[in-house]
C-alpha cells in the first residue's frame, strides 16, 4: 500500500526526512517495497498545504529554502483540522521541543492517534511527558507510535533496545545524550574557557541564542526519561530525576580531571536498583579506558550493562538533517512492513 503522510513542522527534520524520501525513492521501493506521498504539511513560517493526491515536494522545499510561504495547495485548515481531517495514514509531528508541557505536539499526537492515523515523532516533549498515555492510545486504536528519533537522532537505541537487544536484562543504561555540551567538553579540554567555548558552539549552530536546555541538563534529562520509561518499564516523572549540567566545571577541573587519567563528561544514567529503576544527569570524570571516553566533539553515544552480553556500547550522531530525518524514515519504514 501506499503511505500517505502528513508532516506537521518543517524546519530542519521536516526538511531533511523529504530530503530523503526523494533521493532514496527508486531504492526505498525496491528493497522495502515502500511506496509514499506526501499529502500534507503545516507550519508556522511557511503556512498549512493538503492535496489528498499529492503535494509538490520538492518545490515546496524550495519555497521553505528561500523563506517563502507555501504558494501551492494552501490550505484553510488550521493544524488540528489537518491532522484530523486530511486522508492520511501517518502523521510525522516534527515541531519544537516543550519539556514542561509537550504542547503543541502532545495534541497533535493524540489528535492524530484518536482520528485513526499513526505516529512517528522525533520530538522529546510527547514521550518524555505523555508516553504511557499515548501509547495506550495507540494500543487502544490498534495503531503505531514511533519515537526512535526522540533520543540519539538516528542512531538506532531504542531500536537496538527492542530489536538486536531483545532477549537480554538490561541493568542499566549510561551515556552522552547531548552533543552540544559533548562539544563544548571536548574544546574546553585542548585549553579554552567555558564562556569561550560557549559562544563558538552559539557561532557553530550546536547551541541555542538561550543554551539553557543543553548546558544545564535539561535535553540529557528529558531524553533519560524516554529511556527509563520506554526502555526500562520505568515510572520517572522528568521532575524528579536529579540534573545539574555543565556550567560549574571550570578550567580547573578539567586539568585535575587530566591529572588522574580521566576526562569530563555529562553522562545520563538509568538503572535498575533493588526492583526500581532510578534515572540522572551530572557530569562526570570518566576513565580514559571507558568507551564513552573517547567520544569526542558532537557526538553522542550510550552503554547499555547487560546480563548476557555484558556492555555494548553504540556511537554515533545525535542530531543533524538527514540524521533525524533516518530515524523518521526507519519508524515509517517498521509501520510500513506491518502492514
Amino acid at each position: 500500500m501506499k503511505q500517505r503522510i502528513v508532516i506537521i513542522g518543517f524546519g530542519t527534520v521536516g526538511q531533511g526526512f523529504c530530503e530523503i524520501l526523494l533521493n532514496k525513492k527508486e531504492f526505498l521501493k525496491k528493497q522495502y517495497g515502500l511506496k509514499w506521498e506526501i499529502v500534507g504539511i503545516a507550519d508556522k513560517a511557511y503556512g498549512n498545504v493538503y492535496n489528498a493526491k499529492g503535494i509538490d515536494v520538492p518545490f515546496l522545499l524550495e519555497e521553505a529554502k528561500a523563506k517563502k510561504q507555501f504558494s501551492k495547495d494552501a490550505s484553510k485548515w488550521d493544524t488540528l483540522t489537518l491532522i484530523k481531517k486530511s486522508k492520511a495514514d501517518i502523521v510525522c509531528e516534527l515541531t519544537y521541543t516543550d519539556l514542561k508541557t509537550g504542547e503543541p505536539a502532545y495534541t497533535h499526537c493524540k489528535e492524530a492517534l484518536k482520528s485513526g492515523k499513526h505516529v512517528v515523532t522525533s520530538n522529546k516533549g510527547p514521550a518524555a511527558l505523555h508516553y504511557r498515555k499515548l501509547i495506550k492510545l495507540a494500543d487502544k486504536y490498534g495503531l503505531h507510535f514511533r519515537i526512535e528519533g526522540t533520543v540519539v537522532a538516528g542512531t538506532p537505541i531504542l531500536n537496538l533496545a527492542a530489536g538486536p537487544l531483545a532477549g537480554c536484562e538490561i541493568t542499566r543504561i549510561r551515556g552522552i545524550l547531548n552533543g552540544t555540551t559533548n562539544y563544548m567538553l571536548t574544546e574546553m579540554e585542548k585549553g579554552m574557557s567555558y564562556a569561550e567555548v560557549l559562544k563558538v558552539a552559539q557561532e557553530l549552530g550546536y547551541a541555542e541564542a538561550d543554551p539553557t536546555g543543553d548546558v544545564e541538563g535539561y535535553d540529557a534529562r528529558g531524553k533519560v526519561t524516554i529511556l527509563a520509561n520506554v526502555v526500562m518499564d520505568g515510572q520517572l516523572d522528568i521532575d524528579n530525576i536529579p540534573c545539574r549540567g555543565i556550567t560549574g566545571i571550570t578550567s580547573s577541573d578539567i586539568h585535575t580531571a587530566k591529572e588522574h587519567g580521566k576526562r569530563w563528561k555529562l553522562i545520563g544514567t538509568v538503572e535498575m536498583k533493588d526492583g526500581k529503576v532510578t534515572g540522572s544527569v551530572a557530569p562526570e570524570m570518566i576513565d580514559l579506558t571507558h568507551p564513552l571516553a573517547g567520544v569526542m566533539g558532537a557526538t553522542n553515544a550510550l552503554t547499555f550493562t547487560t546480563d548476557l552480553l555484558g556492555d555494548v556500547t553504540m556511537v554515533g550522531p545525535g542530531a543533524g538533517r538527514w540524521q533525524t530525518g533516518f530515524a523518521i524514515l526507519n519508524d515509517v519504514l517498521t509501520i510500513d512492513s506491518a502492514y
